[in-house]
Parts: structure tokens; C-alpha cells; sequence
């Protein structure tokens, strides 16, 4: 297959830009997906979104697409230097209702995107909103990143109302859990906080990255339930997600928050180990 520019979608394998119609993930939002930087034409941290849609596609009951088959697929796309991988996988085309086929034939797309556009004063901070939208509870979906995302499509909304960067999502017994679009840390210098909801939420696999990294710094990491009414002006909030890496929160509305002790340490160590572009 001659190598293909940006933009770019492969479809099983194959150069295409439309699925059918019949297709489940369409229909029921019924699978899962990888949004991935491309820094110096490699997907950073690869191996841990691999791992991640897999247990996705396995939790949902259908077989995910292989190592072997999704490599080929890059080794086919003429990956950029600095760019978005996203991978979709999906239980394929099925019948009228929601019972799956007994034989699926899952369904892979690959696609290359430009780089995301940068958030507006992210390194000195941005200011972020309390989203109304709450997360529901379902422990067979929690940690799993499927591709039901009207909760988050909701709180998108409410930040587009006010010009918020971003929006702060709670469960429903109103405990903190995460952005619209990442991961949460709490930066206490010594001890950082990753919040968790009930039964519901993305297992961030940058923030799984900075949980283990804390560990070679010598930086307590606790997960915990934290409430809104914990926050206050000596709380130093970062967001983090493969993108952006991390950002660190200025103010929710009117509340200004404290400087991260943290942020540029992190952000430095992200940009030499090749996992954020400049």
C-alpha cells in the first residue's frame, strides 16, 4: 500500500473515510478509543493506550484489534513529526437492537490528525468552570475509555456558554473526579492527590504515567475521594491527559487557585522524554 498523508484514515486496514451505517459504534457507542500524541513521528507512550483498549474491548466482551494489525496500519500512515493519533475499535456491524452479534467481526480505524490547537494562556494557567453534568455510576464502564461520552459532550456545552478552558466533573454524590477532557492532580508538593469517583470516570494513562513518576521523585501519591468544598486558595490543581501532558488550573470562575509547586518540573521532564511536542 503507497504511504498516505495527513490527513489520513485507515478502516481495517484500508485507506477509507466513512464506516457503514449498521456499524455498532455508530449506532450504540459500543467501543472504545485512543486519543495518542505523535512526537518525533512515534505515538508516546504507546505500549500503556495499547494496553488500555485492549482491556476496553475485553470488559465490553469483543476481541480487540492486534498489536500486529495496528502497527501495520502505522507502518502504512506517514506519521508526522507532531500530530494525534486516535484509535477506534468497535464491535463492528450488527443488526436492528442492542443484543450483539454472537459472532462479531470487530472493526479498527486508525486515524492521523493535526496537532490539537493550544489552550489560551495554558502554561501561566487557565480558568476552568464547576460543570452541572455529572458522572453517572456503572462499575462495569468505569476506567474504560468507550465511546459513550455524551456526559462529557454535555459539560462541553456549559464551558462553550461561559467561555470557560475547561469544565470540573463531579459523580453523583458530588465528589470531584475529573476535567471534561483529563485527568485531575492535586499538587500538596510532597503528596500529590489523584481524585476518584464512584464507580465511574477514565483510567488516564498520563496520569498513571505521573503516578508512577511520582514514585522515582519521592512524591506521596494518594487516591482518594476529594470534595469541591476541600478546594480553596492554597490548592494547586493540575489537569494532565496524553495532549496537553499537563496544565496547570488558575482559577474555577472567580476562585484563583495556588501556583503548582510541581508543573514546570513535570512539563520538563515530558518534553525531554519525548512524550509532549513543544
Amino acid at each position: 500500500m503507497a504511504r498516505l498523508s495527513l490527513p489520513a484514515c485507515l478502516i481495517d486496514g484500508q485507506p477509507q473515510h466513512q464506516v457503514e451505517v449498521t456499524d455498532r459504534g455508530l449506532a450504540y457507542g459500543d467501543g472504545v478509543f485512543e486519543t495518542i500524541a505523535i512526537v518525533d513521528g512515534v505515538p508516546a507512550l504507546w505500549q500503556a493506550h495499547l494496553n488500555r483498549l485492549q482491556a476496553g474491548c475485553q470488559q465490553l466482551g469483543f476481541s480487540a484489534p492486534t498489536q500486529q494489525a495496528l502497527e501495520q496500519d502505522l507502518a502504512a500512515l506517514d506519521l508526522p513529526d507532531v500530530g494525534v493519533l486516535k484509535l477506534i475499535a468497535t464491535r463492528g456491524s450488527g443488526g436492528r437492537g442492542y443484543a450483539p452479534p454472537d459472532a462479531p467481526t470487530p472493526r479498527r480505524v486508525v486515524q492521523i490528525l493535526p496537532p490539537r490547537p493550544a489552550l489560551e494562556a495554558e502554561h501561566s494557567g487557565i480558568t476552568v468552570r464547576w460543570c452541572q453534568t455529572r458522572l453517572a455510576a456503572q462499575p462495569a464502564l468505569a476506567g474504560i475509555k468507550h465511546l459513550n461520552r455524551l456526559e462529557q459532550v454535555l459539560a462541553r456545552q456549559e464551558c462553550q456558554a461561559d467561555g470557560s478552558a475547561e469544565g470540573l466533573m463531579c459523580d453523583v454524590k458530588g465528589g470531584l473526579v475529573e476535567a471534561t477532557a483529563g485527568n485531575l492532580l492535586i499538587d500538596q508538593g510532597k503528596e500529590w492527590i489523584f481524585p476518584t469517583g464512584v464507580d465511574c470516570g477514565v483510567a488516564g494513562v498520563m496520569q498513571s504515567y505521573l503516578g508512577r513518576l511520582a514514585d522515582q521523585w519521592g512524591i506521596n501519591v494518594v487516591h482518594r475521594a476529594f470534595m469541591p468544598s476541600e478546594m480553596n486558595d492554597a490548592t494547586a490543581l493540575l489537569i494532565c491527559n496524553s495532549l496537553i501532558g499537563v496544565v496547570p488550573v488558575y482559577a474555577i470562575g472567580t476562585q484563583k487557585l495556588a501556583s503548582s509547586l510541581n508543573y514546570e518540573r513535570i512539563r520538563e521532564h515530558l518534553i525531554t522524554q519525548r512524550l509532549i511536542a513543544v
